[in-house]
């Protein structure tokens, strides 16, 4: 496998491209002192037992133990802990509802896991334009159930929209059996609020239809969190 080294677990192995990571420059235990002047401790995990439901996505072959999980709450809190683990080169996995079948949220093992779930709001509906703003942690069913009053939905269904979450969906571009109606989700999103690597919010696409310039929205649409 070339360079690739196999993690090897109690539950299979999983391809780690050991050679292209960093070292990180920080130990779980500082880490975990930083990461409480950003989050309450409730929003922290890292106990082998509390880390068991985080060590793979619907991927179940594949499992590995993260070093921390964290929860925040607020955008604020997103940048600052990408911003730590950026300067100190450890791992940052995304992880939305873990339903996705292709690995996007299998953990590094010397990595964090930031866990979305707690961003759960609907912030705006807007049935005259068809769109609603919703935050990354917001299920499928629930922006359906929501817009349900106006005679709408949420088409793209990767069957699991009773659990799956728009970020995660956001990531793998999923798509489903209504994908040869309605397209995948890359074609139902016109903008992504994001946070970058080293901890930057960044806005692509717009309201309107057309945007000028690049498609870069396109770009994160099944990205897996590598560009945000």
């Amino acid at each position: 496998m070339g360079d690739e080294l196999l993690n090897k677990t109690d539950h299979g192995t999983t391809p780690i491209a050991e050679s292209a990571v960093a070292k990180a420059t920080i130990d779980k235990a500082t880490l975990l002192v930083r990461l409480r002047e950003i989050v309450t401790p409730d929003a922290l995990l890292f106990d082998e037992e509390a880390l068991r439901p985080y060590e793979c996505d619907a991927l179940s072959a594949y499992r590995r133990l993260p070093m921390i999980v964290v929860l925040p709450s607020t955008i604020e809190a997103v940048q600052a802990i990408m911003r730590l683990c950026y300067q100190h080169n450890v791992p940052v996995i995304a992880r939305g509802a873990g339903t996705g079948l292709s690995g996007g949220a299998t953990p590094v093992g010397d990595g964090v896991v930031l866990s979305l779930a707690r961003f759960m709001s609907i912030l705006n509906i807007d049935p005259e334009a068809r769109t609603a703003v919703v935050q990354p942690g917001v299920r499928n069913l629930a922006i359906s159930q929501a817009v349900a009053q106006h005679r709408l939905y949420y088409a793209p269904d990767p069957s699991s929209q009773i659990a799956c979450t728009i970020g995660g969906n956001v990531a793998e571009n999923s798509g489903g059996v209504h994908c040869l109606k309605y397209g995948l989700t890359v074609h139902n999103v016109r903008k992504v609020k994001l946070v970058t690597m080293d901890g930057e919010l960044i806005t692509l696409g717009s309201d309107a239809l057309d945007s000028s310039g690049y498609d870069l929205l396109a770009l994160i649409n099944g990205s897996e969190g590598m560009l945000g």
